[in-house]
């Protein structure tokens, strides 16, 4: 199913993020300014067809009528599945010394979180990311803009039973740690070496009580302010973070 992209700004942050847009779609009658001005010129250089079309039709495809006279319409994400991510992280284990991470995702609903958790994986270099197939966020040009583009350079996989994933993780080798407030031990005090996939719960609810109860042991992080906790994607990356800081020792190519 394509991604409808509504509006001139968000039209040009998807071709300035790089979305994969297939063509835009622009109102006969709409009025040249600036921003149509700056979506043409990066249509151009990226080679994005332009449809001058009625304005009818765009009504027709808007979700909620803010489209200002142009939509772009972007290529559907194309996932993976598990075995091409068990691939990227076997190659990672024989690259650096054993060390591989998979970010497993328990129903995380907003598109934006996905995004920056892709940014942070990517940047630690994991080698894949795990999401359900329903009842959470897919990946669009939400995703792509928190993202800063990264979910295009990382495997996500979509699957239909979490649970069922984690047991086949721990066959390849992995120890599965979720990030839980709940959890007896500081982060800091685990031993993250080695293969890790690291889980992630819901925004609202954190790990599911049943994706808890697949998991090797949990994590969380020290807080000593008086906000009660971060954010799933801020927490995801001092995770994973910890995750590359144990591994330190044999990761190469560590830029400063």
């Amino acid at each position: 199913m394509a991604d409808y992209i509504e509006g001139k700004r968000p039209v040009v942050e998807a071709l300035r993020t790089h979305v994969p847009v297939k063509r835009i779609l622009m109102a006969d009658n709409v009025q040249r300014d600036g921003l149509i001005t700056d979506i043409l010129r990066k249509a151009r250089n990226l080679d994005v067809p332009v449809a001058s079309v009625p304005r009818k039709k765009l009504d027709e495809l808007s979700d909620h009528g803010s489209h200002q006279g142009v939509v772009a319409e972007a290529e559907p994400f194309e996932y993976v599945n598990v075995t091409a991510v068990l691939k990227a992280a076997q190659r990672s284990a024989e690259e650096h010394d054993g060390r591989a991470l998979v970010v497993v995702l328990d129903h995380i609903t907003d598109a934006g979180n996905l995004g920056a958790i892709a940014r942070s994986a990517e940047s630690v270099g994991a080698a894949g990311i795990v999401i359900p197939n329903k009842r959470a966020a897919r990946v669009t040009a939400a995703t792509y803009k928190s993202s800063a583009g990264a979910i295009a350079h990382i495997p996500v996989t979509q699957v239909a039973n979490i649970s069922s994933c984690l047991e086949r993780l721990k066959k390849e080798g992995f120890w599965v740690a979720a990030a839980t407030e709940h959890a007896a031990d500081y982060i800091w005090d685990a031993n993250l070496k080695g293969k890790i996939a690291l889980v992630l719960g819901n925004e609202g609810e954190g790990v599911s009580s049943l994706v808890l109860g697949n998991c090797d042991f949990g994590v969380k992080l020290p807080q000593v302010g008086g906000i009660s906790s971060l954010n799933v994607a801020q927490a995801s990356t001092a995770c994973m973070y910890e995750w590359l800081r144990q591994n330190r020792t044999a990761a190469e190519g560590l830029r400063g």
